[in-house]
């Protein structure tokens, strides 16, 4: 496209503005003209995000500028209250990275689209405003979403998904310093985790979808702190449907990310390095005395927050999905 798309970041001090800002500067088709923010107003970003030293010469302020589109990485709960306190035009779209919209996404005469793009990208592609997806329920669903399509939800699902540090917030706390978090795993939020409403509330609506039993599925979640700082390892499990094989669920999974970039079914194990500085998805299945067991893992900050904002950006705009977001996983 010949005129760039002005973005604006709200909120870019954390970890995922940093992504963010690394991924936008890079991106061909963009030009960052706002990065606001209520705690270090007029400070270089370069100089809270170390790593895009040399990169920007954008500094913090309050001003949006007049972009196109509005990043908001605010903490959980605030980004209602920047919609309502600040003067956007009605032309100009969202995407909330927090978890404002993404149960209910009408508000303030705007209509949030849950952004998973591997369940809606058509809706995605005429949406005005999207509710980027938690990062959890991103890797969790990227493990289900070919079940539930397919009407292959029969059973309680079963998961265990370890996070790094970064999942936390940039703002230390006791569960994410360094002497409590090396060498050192936990559990927490067992079976309560906040992303549980937002997972079965979208398999249900996939599952509608596909004309399959639109049952709103039991998730039973353990979810565990990890002894690293980025990255999402998920494993999940259910009651295999009666006559399906290993090869018929690996072929289900082929068949149902074939249009994706980045979401890809391995037939050898993962593992979470693959994926680590990427937009990537992986996923792995296999059968077991009669369960189907379904590995998957993201970065959490990428695919789980910033990358998977970009590539809804790029469907919202007209772009090819993929743009800006070839990023080379840290492997070794």
């Amino acid at each position: 496209m010949n005129k760039k798309i002005r973005a604006a970041i709200a909120g870019g001090t954390g970890y995922t503005g940093g992504e963010l800002f690394r991924i936008l500067l890079n991106h061909p088709d963009v030009e960052i003209v706002a990065a606001t923010t209520t705690s270090s107003e007029g400070t270089p970003v370069a100089s809270v995000h170390r790593d895009l030293i040399g990169e920007t010469d954008l500094c913090f302020g309050q001003e949006l500028n007049d972009p196109d589109v509005i990043f908001l990485c605010l903490g959980h709960g605030i980004s209602r209250e920047f919609v309502d306190t600040h003067d956007i035009k009605p032309s100009c779209r969202i995407i909330d990275l927090g978890n404002d919209f993404r149960l209910d996404g009408n508000y303030a005469g705007r209509q949030f689209i849950y952004g998973l793009c591997e369940s809606a990208r058509e809706e995605v592609r005429q949406a005005h405003d999207v509710a980027n997806p938690g990062c959890f329920a991103t890797a969790i669903q990227l493990a289900v979403l070919p079940l539930a399509a397919a009407g292959l939800i029969n059973d309680e699902i079963h998961v265990t998904a370890i996070t790094g540090s970064t999942g936390a917030g940039k703002k230390p706390v006791e569960t994410t310093h360094f002497s409590y978090r090396s060498d050192n795993i936990s559990i927490y939020k067992l079976f309560s985790h906040q992303h549980l409403a937002e997972i079965r509330q979208n398999i249900c609506r996939v599952g509608q979808l596909s004309s399959a039993t639109p049952k709103t599925p039991t998730v039973n979640f353990v979810p565990l702190r990890g002894d690293f700082a980025r990255g999402i390892f998920a494993s999940v499990y259910t009651r295999a449907a009666e006559g399906m094989t290993q090869e018929d669920y690996r072929k289900l999974y082929e068949d149902y990310y074939a249009d994706s970039p980045f979401v890809f079914h391995s037939a050898d194990g993962i593992s979470m390095k693959e994926v680590v500085n990427t937009n990537k998805g992986l996923v792995h299945v296999e059968m077991h005395d009669g369960y189907v067991h379904i590995a998957s893992c993201i970065d959490n900050l990428v695919k789980g927050a910033a990358g998977q904002a970009v590539q809804n950006m790029n469907l919202m705009f007209g772009l090819p999905e993929d743009r800006g977001l070839h990023l080379k996983p840290s492997a070794f």
